[in-house]
């Protein structure tokens, strides 16, 4: 009968490692599962940070919509991924003679143009003319149309640039998450809030100086240790999480383990249908990758494409 217990008590152990190693990844807070995060709304199918975009997003099941945030020159804020306007404007047509020279070429700035002259401008031309029309949004305007439907995840850009024309961009963002009554944990159960940003001394500021008790995400495009565990045992005394582009993981994927040991969430970008990695045969495939291997949520261009099961 001793030798019977023995394999059993064996047979226990063996079949506890081996459902464990094939245990689901566990996700780390703020999200609550593998999360589908909306990069610039549903980018691929309407013109990045716009209404049809935002609202695209939704109806494609995202968790979070992203709306990156750049400041008019009357203070207000705005959802926008560049710091200049020709990119995905008519601007030049508009405003031909309101250029600078940067780097060799002619760009129109966000911060040298107030809102309504930002309104006047035409966001969605340039991707599809049945779009043409659409003008860029606020970030009140984001919100109103998100707010109750899925969570938000703005991103703060160039937040030291905007600080040297007298912006505080995080005073302003939270001052507008205060008005939506979002600017703490739980505030709107339907709409959590999470700020990211590539700036540390941004992040930094919003906790301390504006005690922000949202989670702060760090973004970075390039180790520059902050794949190491002391590296990111530095960011943790800002950021709950952090946001590595996917070509980090891809290298060192055992970043994921270091950043969850420390209770710190991964967030990874960006997939997009057609840019995925070589050795991936579809977006489908390079989001179920990094979800497999334990990222808690990733940023992509398809939300319609990311695996649910």
């Amino acid at each position: 009968m001793a030798w019977q217990i023995l394999l059993a008590s064996l047979g226990c152990v063996f079949m506890a490692s081996h459902c464990a190693a094939f245990e689901k990844p566990k996700i780390l807070a703020p999200y609550t599962k593998p999360t589908l995060i909306a990069h610039r709304g549903a980018s691929a199918y309407a013109p990045e940070h716009t209404i049809p975009a935002y609202k695209l997003a939704i109806e494609q099941g995202a968790d979070y919509v992203e709306p990156d945030l750049q400041i008019t020159k009357d203070g207000i804020l705005i959802c926008l991924h560049d710091v200049s306007l020709e990119r995905t404007t008519d601007v030049e047509q508009k405003f031909p003679d309101r250029s600078k020279q940067m780097r060799g070429r002619k760009v129109w700035l966000v911060s040298d143009f107030t809102l309504a002259e930002i309104k006047t401008l035409d966001a969605g031309l340039w991707f599809n003319q049945k779009f043409a029309g659409t003008s860029i949004p606020t970030f009140q305007e984001m919100i109103d149309t998100v707010k109750g439907k899925s969570g938000i995840i703005p991103e703060t850009k160039a937040p030291d640039n905007y600080a040297t024309l007298g912006f505080d961009m995080g005073e302003l963002v939270m001052k507008l998450l205060q008005k939506n009554n979002l600017d703490k944990p739980e505030a709107d159960p339907k709409t959590p809030v999470i700020i990211q940003s590539f700036s540390l001394e941004s992040l930094r500021k919003l906790k301390e100086e504006q005690q922000c008790k949202l989670p702060l995400v760090f973004l970075f495009g390039r180790p520059d240790g902050f794949d190491t565990t002391e590296g990111l045992k530095n960011l943790k005394k800002v950021a709950s999480g952090v946001a590595p582009n996917k070509a980090v993981i891809l290298a060192k994927p055992e970043i994921i383990n270091l950043a969850h040991e420390l209770g710190m969430s991964v967030t990874i970008w960006t997939c997009r249908e057609g840019q995925q990695a070589a050795r991936f045969p579809s977006v489908e495939a390079e989001m179920s990758n990094f979800l497999k291997a334990g990222v808690d949520a990733i940023f992509t261009d398809n939300p319609d494409k990311f695996p649910r099961n």
